[in-house]
């Protein structure tokens, strides 16, 4: 666990250039200066060369020398698509990324910022991309990073511009003027090192919960039959009988005649959850189900690889957007059910365009396969405790963030 030293100050004087949580033994404002003076003397802030310098008529399948796009600012990833020739590259030689620089994104998603690892491949950077050489008398590079990726100066760096709607970068000119409010390297480095640590700790449980997730993913493949097979891979042990193909319609009721859809603005606001195509979408007073239902997304749905299918127990609000199923009694456990939909490739069978649907008599003839309903229970409850440990997971990521963005908002001027 990452031990916290942090002190409160008595009094917030953010104004006053002094950040509200501090490390012990630092004391007095931060230092007011220019952008510019926390660049490297020498080609502290360069823009990609002009787009005619770097075509793709220039790029050539293989070579030692790549180019960098704004994607490898944005996802922080290092994977090249492009590559020039020896002499492109000595031709473009100012544009160069070694390890240790920044690179901040002036396209796509605009004011991402990533620091350059070791053992890159040599390469120069294109037209989207703004490089960022820091002065090291002044400025640490951990801090640094994490300054930059502020909601502050990501506010600052991406202004729109007076009369437009459109977003812009910041031009370079006007951001070396910038004021600029630092603390004393020594207290930089405290605050970098920490939020690294509180990074890497993120990072792991991030690993942890897509390792879950995964780990979920593969047990229900070998859990349900394949296509043109009736047993699964894995069983629980004294179930050795096939499963028997079904239509959906025959082993569920639907309960789509209670929907209320409400608008947001006409809804009161409550303990009940309220569902949409996608889950959750607000809390209100009321309900219109009331028990053990499995919603499948009528339209509007915001992955189709994934199609949206959820459980509930208890008191709910169900929207026109999620069609409302129940299995009948006796025949379908709807834990079960809930990941027997989830196998179904569902996309084949909506209909529409930009909103897809999955019209409610499409759905009662979707092919299901279903095996005794005391096996049906042990997958249920095998996969209901595995979905709680995954929320678990889920929420201490959440928290994990949640801290993060406070601390970040009282560490800073």
């Amino acid at each position: 666990m990452i031990e916290f030293k942090i002190k409160e100050n008595v009094m917030d004087n953010k104004k006053n250039g002094i950040p509200k949580l501090r490390f012990p033994g630092f004391t007095g404002a931060w230092e007011q200066r220019k952008f510019s003076e926390i660049l490297a003397k020498s080609d502290g802030l360069r823009r990609g060369p002009f787009g005619s310098a770097l075509k793709k008529e220039f790029f050539i399948s293989s070579s030692e020398y790549t180019v960098y796009e704004q994607n490898n600012a944005i996802y922080n990833t290092w994977k090249t698509r492009y590559f020039i020739t020896p002499e492109k590259f000595q031709e473009l030689h100012k544009f160069q990324l070694v390890p240790g620089d920044f690179i901040l994104s002036g396209a796509g998603t605009i004011g991402r910022i990533a620091q350059v690892p070791a053992n890159i491949t040599k390469g120069v950077f294109n037209q989207a991309l703004i490089r960022i050489r820091i002065n090291p008398e002044w400025m640490d590079k951990k801090f640094f990073l994490i300054w930059m990726q502020s909601e502050n100066m990501q506010r600052k760096l991406t202004q729109a511009n007076p009369g437009s709607a459109m977003t812009n970068l910041v031009p370079m000119s006007e951001i070396k003027k910038w004021e600029i409010i630092i603390p004393s390297k020594a207290e930089q480095n405290k605050i970098g090192e920490f939020i690294q640590k509180l990074n890497s700790l993120i990072a792991l449980h991030q690993r942890k919960l897509e390792h879950l997730q995964e780990q979920k993913k593969g047990l229900l493949q070998k859990m349900f039959p394949k296509n043109g097979e009736t047993v699964p891979e894995v069983r629980f042990p004294g179930f050795t009988d096939a499963w028997e193909q079904r239509k959906l319609g025959e082993v569920v009721e639907r309960f789509d005649n209670l929907r209320i859809p409400v608008t947001s603005s006409k809804r009161e606001k409550g303990i009940t959850p309220y569902y949409g195509a996608n889950g959750i979408q607000d809390y209100v007073q009321g309900y219109t189900h009331d028990g053990e239902f499995v919603l499948v997304a009528e339209d509007g749905a915001n992955d189709l690889q994934n199609y949206p299918v959820h459980y509930v127990n208890g008191k709910v609000w169900v929207n026109n957007h999620a069609h409302v199923l129940q299995g009948k009694n006796k025949m379908v456990d709807n834990l079960f059910l809930v990941n027997a939909i989830k196998q179904i490739k569902i996309e084949t069978y909506l209909v529409g365009g930009s909103r897809a649907k999955l019209n409610a008599d499409v759905m009662m003839k979707l092919p299901i396969k279903v095996p005794t309903f005391n096996e049906q229970q042990k997958i249920g409850e095998y996969f209901s405790k595995f979905d709680t440990l995954i929320t678990l997971h889920q929420r201490k990521l959440d928290h994990l963030e949640l801290m993060k963005k406070g601390l970040l908002q009282q560490m800073f001027v």
